[in-house]
């Protein structure tokens, strides 16, 4: 079974001889979710933001 990363300093996706951990994001079992990670990155910012605001809110609240 293969992995590949998304390597934050090229832009592309990388087997396992890519660039240094520090640079990367991953592992992903396909090229193509290697390719989205920066996507998923940004879904995951963004639903962690909404919950902090949910928080902040119900703070406020009370």
């Amino acid at each position: 079974m293969s992995q590949f990363w998304y390597c934050l300093k090229h832009h592309a996706v990388e087997g396992p001889d890519g660039c240094k951990a520090k640079d990367r994001l991953g592992p992903y079992d396909s090229e193509a979710e290697a390719s989205r990670a920066l996507d998923k990155v940004e879904e995951r910012n963004e639903a962690w933001e909404g919950s902090d605001e949910d928080t902040a809110e119900g703070d406020a609240r009370a």
